[in-house]
């Protein structure tokens, strides 16, 4: 069916909004960080009304979800890239999460992504939207982690293996968070995040699999 002419211009309208936002939002909190931005300043970089503002999202941490689940997306999509080429369940799952943890740049934007996502009005689109992007993260590791075991073990495990698959996923992600605001923090300060990240899932999947893991932790 064909779109009305008007339709159309105003899809087109709406969508080259939405692209000014983001740009305007994503250049500001990168110049200036969270606290350092407001919504009027986003607004007058875009060239569109506070008003217009608003009807794309309803706060500044909105906006701000906006902008880094792009990145995320971006970092999920080169983890799974680079996971392809791993050798081994435990490197495959390390890499997969590590694109993540080296593609955040400033630790404390990430931290103030991880309160928005978790603790952001419920209503709102753009932490649904990062909420959905976490559930597929968790997805492709837990396919990570059934694909490593044995068809005979999985057998014998049963539909345990899905539960426990999704368990360890919920881990690893857990442990990803705690890494990218560890600098954030003053508790182990000489550990490398990288190397942890890499130690720590190694451990995760060794539980799930129930055995040792050739190489071992890193």
């Amino acid at each position: 069916m064909q779109v009305p002419v008007d339709a159309g211009r105003r899809v087109r309208g709406m969508r080259e909004k939405r692209e000014r936002i983001f740009a305007a939002a994503a250049s500001l909190f990168a110049e200036r960080g969270f606290e350092g931005v407001t919504t009027q300043q986003i607004s007058d970089r875009a060239d569109i009304a506070a008003g217009t503002l608003f009807r794309y999202a309803s706060s500044k941490g909105e906006l701000f979800l906006m902008v880094y689940n792009d990145e995320l997306r971006r970092a999920i999509a080169a983890g799974v890239e680079a996971a392809d080429h791993a050798p081994g369940t435990a490197r495959a799952v390390s890499t997969l999460v590590e694109a993540i943890l080296t593609g955040a740049g400033d630790t404390a934007s990430a931290a103030i992504y991880q309160r928005e996502l978790l603790f952001g009005p419920p209503e709102e689109p753009y932490r649904a939207e990062g909420l959905a992007l976490v559930a597929d993260l968790e997805r492709r590791i837990a396919e990570r982690l059934l694909a490593g075991l044995a068809p005979a073990a999985r057998s014998a495990r049963g539909p345990a293996a899905e539960r426990d698959a999704a368990r360890a996923a919920r881990t690893v992600f857990a442990v990803l968070n705690l890494l990218l605001v560890h600098p954030q923090t003053t508790v182990h300060p000489a550990t490398d995040p990288v190397r942890e990240l890499r130690a720590q899932v190694t451990l995760v999947v060794r539980g799930f699999l129930g055995a040792d893991l050739d190489g071992g932790a890193p």
